[in-house]
């Protein structure tokens, strides 16, 4: 029997990964991206002596990358190592206290009481909820697609269906949140992981408390080379393991056979495949790549509220910073204020929580001697056409007058070297529709379930994955929406 073909549309972390396990399953795959890199939204650049990683800066659950390798019948330490933080992340109050979150759970809780007053008791009681949340929802939610009869035939489902009411999504993760702490700086503390998939925690339901559990129990992350290692070692991955990457190669059409995709036209040449798999935005795969054929549009998930976006400034610092981490957040002092900006003014706050990723701080060549380099962002609205230019020019003033403030010290003169990303540019880079980091929002009970499925219903050999369909957006997610696929290949 001749080879079977598989193509993949797009070079993201989702795409690389579904394209090592098709290749492990025996067919020939070609990945075709439009970029002159790989990566999607996980990519790097260097300017004026320092690196920045320009996408994901968080690295959990590492266990999905070394599963690639393991798979093909290789070492994950031959390709890539990385090691687990002692401190997850600083965090920085308006009021000028602090709280660094341990990755061991005594020393986080006893840091906690320390500075909020909150017990070790009322952190247990929050850890086995979010644990509990994880446990019902991982093999359904996560693991497995929500679409396939198969899902709901395992004893596993079953079981987690009929503990679905434990999962709290009748409230929102603030209400949870409230119910759990007295202290409102740990209630913001535990809202802020709604923004790990772009949603809003005074709508978003309390299922979201699960993320905690992902990061707290499981740990985070600093890969040697940073976070662009894991793109180029799984590209090596892929390629050893037979898989032909196109870059520069923009696809023009998923060409169809009645409803049953034949293959795609790159330069108006057809090439032929058994299975076609889009990593691109399933806004864009739609609209761009199946415009000739809008009867089979999936309107109400195409017309879904987007996640929100992203703000990051790149500045080279000429000076190093002994308070900060890898990780560190800059609280906002109303932060619902913030989040209604963000969804229902469409617009920034006055006063936005600022995220600062150093990697130099673990990895030292990221800058010069004596140096950081800066990831600074903040959370905005998707793109609907807002005046950006002035947006952007406010909130670079409010991010330094509130770093500078916490700091005691004015920034500004130690910033030599700058680039800006922001929603504008990340959807023209990256094919991710109004700049949204991840794909629709998760600001209903039922969002997990209104999420574009991982193959088309109405188009056979069609297969997404990627941050905008099932599971989600974010680097485990998107591992795991390449799993889906190779599993539904079958």
């Amino acid at each position: 029997m001749p080879q079977p073909q598989a193509l993949i549309i797009g070079a993201g972390i989702a795409g690389i990964a579904t394209a090592i396990r098709l290749a492990v399953k025996g067919y020939h795959v070609q990945v075709f991206e439009a970029n002159s890199y790989p990566g999607g939204k996980l990519s790097e650049f260097e300017q004026q002596g320092y690196r920045f990683d320009a996408g994901p800066s968080l690295f959990t659950m590492p266990q999905y990358v070394d599963e690639l390798f393991k798979l093909a019948g290789k070492n994950p330490k031959d390709y890539f190592t990385y090691q687990k933080l002692d401190v997850v992340c600083n965090y920085f109050y308006p009021d000028g206290s602090r709280l660094k979150a341990y990755a061991d759970p005594d020393k986080f809780a006893a840091e906690i009481k320390l500075q909020t007053g909150e017990t070790a008791e009322a952190i247990n009681q929050y850890n086995r909820n979010s644990a509990r949340i994880y446990d019902i929802t991982n093999h359904v939610f996560l693991e497995q697609s929500l679409h396939r009869l198969q899902t709901y035939l395992s004893s596993k489902t079953l079981k987690s269906i009929l503990r679905l009411f434990q999962i709290d999504a009748f409230r929102t993760m603030n209400a949870a949140n409230q119910s759990f702490f007295k202290d409102k700086r740990l209630v913001q503390f535990y809202d802020r992981y709604a923004t790990y998939n772009g949603s809003n925690p005074y709508q978003a339901p309390a299922t979201l408390n699960v993320i905690p559990h992902l990061e707290q129990h499981f740990g985070a992350y600093f890969p040697k080379g940073g976070m662009y290692s894991i793109i180029s070692s799984l590209v090596k991955l892929a390629e050893e393991s037979g898989v032909q990457f196109h870059y520069n190669f923009p696809i023009d059409e998923i060409v169809l056979a009645g409803k049953k995709a034949s293959g795609i036209k790159v330069n108006d040449d057809f090439i032929g495949a058994d299975v076609v798999v889009s990593n691109m935005d399933v806004w864009f795969t739609y609209r761009k790549l199946l415009n000739k054929h809008p009867q089979l549009f999936p309107e109400k998930i195409l017309n879904q509220e987007r996640s929100s976006s992203a703000l990051i400034f790149y500045w080279g610092i000429k000076k190093q910073f002994d308070q900060l981490d890898l990780h560190n957040i800059f609280f906002s002092a109303d932060y619902e204020a913030e989040f209604n900006a963000i969804w229902k003014q469409k617009s920034i706050h006055q006063d936005p929580t600022v995220y600062l990723n150093i990697s130099s701080k673990h990895q030292q060549t990221d800058a010069p001697a004596g140096h950081e380099n800066w990831f600074t962002m903040i959370n905005v609205p998707a793109n609907t056409g807002q005046n950006w230019d002035e947006l952007i020019k406010e909130a670079r003033q409010n991010i330094i007058k509130k770093l500078s403030a916490q700091l005691g010290e004015n920034i500004t003169p130690l910033i030599e070297s700058e680039s800006i990303l922001d929603p504008r540019s990340i959807e023209s880079r990256t094919s991710s529709y109004q700049g949204s980091l991840y794909g629709t929002s998760s600001n209903s009970q039922f969002a997990a379930f209104l999420r574009h499925a991982n193959r088309s219903s109405k188009i056979k050999n069609l297969y997404f994955c990627g941050g905008s369909v099932h599971p989600g957006g974010g680097i485990p997610l998107a591992l795991l929406s390449g799993r889906i696929v190779s599993e539904w290949v079958d």
